[in-house]
């Protein structure tokens, strides 16, 4: 039996439209939202890898860090450090590890500032090996006056470390006052972070 034809004025049905889920969305949210905060930052003049954090003017975390096993200098162990030896005198503490790209390459910044008497220079070794961080400092050199090992990131997480490599200025009451995001290149150290580091050199002692 045959079929008749369908009626040239018959509305034929119309697929639905798909719907994006909202979770599709999110990955452009997200990229719009980076993108207006960098343009923000860009707008007002400001570098953003100087991103505030909540721990600035505010204490150095009091955890303790034992050392980077078998990192020696002139025959003894490289000591780790807890927040009690961040008073006392202005400390720069360097977020760090082996398997890093960019900490090798603002590496000679660090070097530099190891030969300034006024500031003591510490380091958090993340989640590294101890072997690999005993190579990543034979090679390079070695500015560090203490290093402490973060082999599980809990140092890291106390401190509010967005990721390797960091760098704080802590003053002499053990206060932080400065953080820098990302490597330092030498017109970062030169025109950003060394100012800040003699603002807190000349804050009064007491």
């Amino acid at each position: 039996m045959s079929v008749p034809a369908p009626d040239a004025e018959t509305p034929q049905p119309v697929a639905p439209r798909r719907r994006l889920p909202l979770f599709a969305l999110l990955p452009l949210v997200v990229f719009l939202a980076l993108a207006g905060l960098f343009l923000f930052q860009l707008v007002l003049g400001r570098d953003p890898s100087t991103i505030p954090s909540a721990l600035l003017d505010k204490p150095a975390p009091m955890m303790a860090l034992g050392p980077v096993e078998g990192l020696m200098r002139d025959g003894q162990q490289i000591p780790g450090f807890s927040g009690a030896d961040l008073t006392g005198g202005v400390t720069v503490v360097n977020v760090f590890a082996s398997w890093c790209v960019p900490c090798r390459q603002e590496h000679p910044m660090l070097e530099q500032l190891g030969k300034d008497d006024r500031v003591r220079l510490f380091a958090i070794n993340y989640k590294d090996k101890p072997e690999n961080a005993r190579r990543f400092l034979g090679s390079l050199g070695n500015p560090f006056d203490r290093i402490g090992a973060d082999d599980t990131g809990r140092a890291a997480i106390e401190w509010g470390v967005y990721g390797v490599p960091e760098t704080y200025i802590i003053d002499a009451a053990g206060i932080i006052r400065f953080k820098y995001i990302g490597p330092l290149t030498p017109e970062s150290y030169r025109d950003v972070f060394l100012p800040q580091l003699e603002q807190v050199l000349s804050l009064p002692k007491g």
